[in-house]
């Protein structure tokens, strides 16, 4: 099995979003028994609460199921049992390496790291800017190139 954590601040607004867009997509090229997703957050502001009503507009929309999602936050043994760890901005990565004391996890990056064409390659943040559409495309794109990654890095 291969897991894959998608990381924000809150773990309500983008990671949501880009675990339920992943698993979809996941579900949809049949490797649904084959990759594993979820997502926390570097803060536990949120922890037990379920998506932001802006993310569960956006993915109702797009008929993308968000069952099962609920804010945590990141902790120490995620370095470990996790395969890929995609943050949604520079901080993230930055809390990421404090929070798993220093250590640099082979695998972990920005989502749009994969997106060769984009120049900002932070996730901005629809908590604060309410761009939930603008943010689900970015996600949307990201996910299909680290579907992508993943197949070609992992034989899949």
């Amino acid at each position: 099995m291969i897991r894959v954590l998608f990381v924000c601040l809150g773990n309500i607004c983008r990671s949501p979003m880009a675990e339920a867009v992943f698993r979809h997509k996941v579900k949809e090229a049949g490797l649904a028994g084959v990759i594993e997703a979820d997502s926390a957050g570097t803060s536990g502001w949120h922890e037990g609460e379920p998506p932001h009503h802006g993310t569960r507009r956006v993915l109702d929309r797009h008929g993308i199921d968000y069952s099962g999602i609920f804010a945590r936050p990141v902790v120490r043994e995620d370095f470990h049992k996790f395969d890929y760890i995609v943050a949604m901005d520079d901080r993230h990565v930055q809390d990421l390496e404090h929070i798993f004391g220093g250590k640099k996890h082979p695998r972990l990056f920005r989502l749009l790291d994969l997106q060769p064409d984009c120049e900002n390659k932070n996730v901005p943040d629809p908590y604060y800017h309410g761009n939930f559409d603008e943010v689900h495309e970015m996600i949307d794109r990201g996910c299909d190139l680290l579907l992508a990654h993943i197949r070609e890095n992992d034989g899949l």
